[in-house]
């Protein structure tokens, strides 16, 4: 299984902290968002980790070569980060990824290494975990799902009574899933020209189209996405 971590974007929410320093580089006591995550990472078997880089991408691979030059993991450029969003970021990873099993990451989440396994370990392939412990918010990515536990809707236009979570940034995808995820995100990207839009309207796009994610509640193990300084504030409270 393959990994991507989606880490190009320039985080305008956090400035100035993020003038020069890409988000994933901010440090929670001590440690920075993506060395949490690539410890968390290095103790499951990726075959190889990729990462798509863009604003201030040297820092990014520099620090990668510094603490985990053991790992796998390879690095791909959105050089249009500026004016896209994260579905151009993930399409960046299409030729590593098409056709493979992999698990998907955002670079800006803290959470639980059991997270991990929940996703890793479960039998069901295509799978989005989803807190649903907490408030939910009208600018997070909620999802609504069916009784068997598929998502129905994902996306932040989901009516908070119908919502079972949100999703936090964190997704597995089968070889079958992951072919039709990329010809969905040149369809969007690409036909219909929607290149300033996140990836998870890819994800309802395929679930119209007949394909069944399942929704994986990550209980009480903490998540969160890290987007204001008021984020990094509890951030350093509950990931000491």
């Amino acid at each position: 299984m393959k990994c991507v971590i989606v880490a190009a974007g320039s985080s305008s929410r956090l400035r100035p902290l993020t003038n020069e320093l890409p988000k994933c580089l901010l440090e929670i006591n001590g440690r920075t968002i993506l060395e949490r995550m690539l410890h968390a990472l290095s103790s499951y078997s990726f075959s190889q980790i990729i990462i798509v880089v863009g604003f201030q991408h040297k820092k990014i691979t520099d620090a990668v070569h510094k603490h985990f030059s053991s790992l796998p993991i390879l690095f791909v450029r959105n050089a249009d980060y500026a004016s896209t969003n994260n579905a151009c970021s993930l399409y960046a990873a299409k030729d590593q990824c098409a056709g493979e099993e992999f698990l998907l990451l955002d670079s800006d989440i803290l959470f639980n290494e059991r997270i991990l396994s929940l996703l890793l370990d479960t039998d069901a392939n295509d799978t989005i975990a989803v807190r649903t412990k907490g408030a939910v918010g009208d600018e997070e990515i909620k999802v609504e799902v069916s009784p068997q536990g598929t998502i129905l809707r994902i996306g932040k236009e989901v009516p908070l009574e119908n919502t079972f979570g949100e999703s936090i940034g964190m997704e597995r995808f089968s070889a079958r899933t992951s072919t039709f995820l990329f010809e969905t995100l040149f369809d969007r990207l690409f036909t219909q020209n929607k290149k300033q839009e996140f990836y998870e309207a890819s994800f309802q796009q395929m679930i119209l189209h007949g394909a069944s994610l399942y929704a994986v509640d990550v209980g009480n193990y903490p998540c969160m996405e890290i987007d204001t300084r008021d984020d990094l504030h509890r951030a350093k409270n509950i990931f000491r």
